[in-house]
C-alpha cells in the first residue's frame, strides 16, 4: 500500500505531522513531519522517515546519531490530519539525549524538566536496575541481587505462595498488595539473568489470541 492511498489531509506543503509511538514503553517519543514519500519509505523499510522542513528533504530517523526508531505499524487519525508511527525506538529519541522530546512537564510555575513519561512497569524495571548497578549505598534491591539467582529464585516461590494464599481466602487489599510483590520480585528475578522486560512483552504479544490451552500444547514436554 502506498500512502497516496490512505484519507491524508496533508497541508499546503504536502506535509502532515507524525507521533512517534513506543511500543514496548508506551511513551510518545517524538513529533516530526512526513510528506507521501517519507511515509512510503517507511511503510516499505520499516524504518521511521520523515520530511525536515529546515532541509527540504526526506530523513531516516538515526542516519547520523544511530538513534533509530523501527516501526511495526502505520496508523491514520480519524480525521486523516496525523499520522502513527507504533515502534521500538533504539537509544533516544531527541537531540537532547532524552529518551522522548516530550520530557519537560508544564506546571503551575510554568515549564519544568522531568523525567520521560513511560508506562511504569518500564520505569520501575530502570530503577531496579540503577539500584543494582549503583557503585555505593545499600538498598533491598542491591541486598537481593548480591544474593544471586538462588536467593531471588526462592523469594519469588515465597511472594508467589503468599499471592496464591490471598487469591484462595484474603480480601482484595491483601491480594493487590501480594500481587504486587510478586510483580516487583519477578523484576528483580528479570534484572539479575539480563532478561529485559520488552522481551517478555513480546511474548505475551505472541501469544495474544492464541488459545492457552493450544499455547501449552505446543511447549515441550519438561
Amino acid at each position: 500500500m502506498s500512502a497516496r492511498d490512505l484519507p491524508l489531509k496533508l497541508d499546503d506543503r504536502g506535509l502532515v505531522p507524525v507521533v512517534v509511538l513506543d511500543e514496548s514503553t508506551g511513551s510518545v517519543r517524538m513529533l516530526a513531519w512526513a510528506d507521501v514519500p517519507a511515509i512510503d519509505a517507511t511503510i516499505d523499510t520499516g524504518k521511521a522517515t520523515f520530511f525536515s522542513r529546515s532541509r527540504g528533504k526526506v530523513w531516516v530517523k538515526g542516519e547520523t546519531s544511530g538513534n533509530t526508531i523501527a516501526v511495526r505499524e502505520v496508523r491514520v487519525d480519524c480525521d486523516g490530519d496525523a499520522v502513527l508511527y507504533v515502534g521500538r525506538a533504539s537509544g533516544p529519541s531527541c537531540h537532547t539525549g532524552e529518551d522522548t522530546c516530550f520530557y519537560r512537564t508544564v506546571g503551575g510555575e510554568g515549564v519544568e524538566e522531568g523525567a520521560a513519561p513511560q508506562a511504569f512497569l518500564e520505569r520501575l524495571a530502570a530503577l531496579i536496575h540503577q539500584r543494582r548497578t549503583a557503585p555505593v549505598g545499600k538498598s533491598y534491591v542491591r541486598t537481593l541481587c548480591d544474593g544471586g539467582a538462588p536467593a531471588i529464585g526462592a523469594k519469588v516461590r515465597e511472594e508467589a505462595d503468599e499471592l496464591a494464599r490471598a487469591v484462595e481466602g484474603e480480601d482484595d487489599g491483601r491480594v493487590v498488595s501480594e500481587a504486587a510483590d510478586l510483580l516487583f520480585h519477578a523484576l528483580v528475578g528479570l534484572e539479575v539473568r539480563g532478561v529485559a522486560l520488552s522481551d517478555v512483552v513480546d511474548e505475551l504479544a505472541r501469544r495474544f489470541g492464541t488459545s492457552g490451552l493450544d499455547e501449552k500444547r505446543r511447549r515441550p514436554v519438561s
